[in-house]
């Protein structure tokens, strides 16, 4: 049944983990959803004959524009394609900030623009902040990213900021873990074969949320019609370093667990070996600069209090609940 609010929603990156999330709560809703993909992507988890798809170019903006142009426009876009590990740095960029960017103005200039584009950033643009004082991270603090992958998503957050009039809505969730998800997955993989990794022996502060809750807020952002914000996204939680891999140990039965703790430059040194050797075999590695500057960060505390007091925001899933259904799921559908 269709509520007040429905439309025409496209959501980008839809085969992707959260994607494919947003794309099951807007058939839910009642919207015309549109799964926005490439021909190569899968469709393992866009079963549901209700959708309708919109192959997107995004590396050649003449058939982008092409392709837009042949559909018209859409009430409401979710923009989650782009990259979270690449072989080589420069891709971070010319995926997440250049082919964003081209994908805005085809909208402006084929008069396509909608009600709201929703932009899926990330906690990381923000980078290494507060780290003595461990004080939640806020809006107005200088963004200072560490990693190829956050300064991406910053560079494409300034742009839509600087469009005068342009109904962006930006999320900047923390850790998103939850079915489907695969980099959480190597943690718990690695714990089922009986080793844990830590970084560093300084306190870290950690903080997720659970995919379903970032859908929620989407959600709740076309419900009230916002425009012109950015929101941090996270339970309203903070977890120590060990709290994680402590519930996913519980959730697969307490097996033996071997932990072992490296210092950060033992870390750093791992962590390029294991993106050169993978560069070199043309793949992409778990263990890179960018991850290596993640797992440094000891802050990661941030203020979900405009979410929760202009959209709503009530995050539903705390990391107890959300690891016992993650696990659960990674068991059911054989990855554990």
């Amino acid at each position: 049944m269709k509520n007040e609010k429905s439309g025409s929603i496209l959501i980008t990156g839809a085969s992707g983990f959260i994607g494919s999330f947003l794309v099951e709560e807007a058939l839910r809703r009642g919207f015309d959803t549109w799964a926005g993909i490439r021909a190569t992507s899968s469709r393992a988890y866009l079963q549901d004959p209700r959708i309708r798809f919109l192959e997107l170019d995004f590396a050649h903006p003449d058939a982008l524009r092409r392709q837009l142009s042949r559909h018209g426009r859409f009430d409401y876009i979710v923009h989650c394609a782009g990259v979270t590990k690449c072989i080589d740095p420069a891709d971070f960029d010319r995926v997440n900030h250049v082919q964003t960017c081209d994908f805005v103005d085809a909208l402006r200039e084929l008069e396509l623009v909608p009600r709201q584009f929703i932009f899926i950033s990330t906690l990381s643009v923000f980078g290494p902040v507060h780290e003595r004082t461990y004080q939640p991270i806020v809006e107005t603090d200088t963004p200072c990213p560490n990693t190829a992958y956050g300064r991406s998503k910053l560079k494409t957050e300034q742009y839509l900021q600087s469009l005068q009039g342009f109904p962006y809505v930006i999320f900047r969730p923390t850790g998103v873990y939850g079915p489907r998800e695969r980099d959480y997955y190597v943690m718990a993989q690695s714990i089922a074969r009986h080793v844990d990794v830590a970084a560093g022996f300084r306190r870290q502060d950690l903080t997720f949320v659970y995919v379903a809750d970032v859908v929620q807020a989407v959600f709740r952002a076309i419900d009230r019609g916002v425009t012109g914000r950015a929101y941090f996204l996270s339970d309203g939680q903070v977890y120590a370093s060990r709290t994680f891999s402590d519930l996913i140990i519980r959730e697969l039965g307490r097996p033996w667990v071997i932990r072992l703790k490296f210092p950060l430059f033992a870390l750093k040194t791992v962590s390029l070996c294991a993106e050169w050797w993978a560069k070199r075999r043309g793949k992409t590695s778990t263990l890179n600069r960018d991850k290596y500057n993640i797992m440094k960060q000891r802050n990661w505390r941030c203020d979900i209090t405009p979410a929760v007091e202009e959209l709503g925001y009530a995050p539903a899933y705390d990391l107890d609940k959300g690891v016992r259904l993650t696990i659960a799921w990674y068991k059911e559908n054989r990855w554990l």
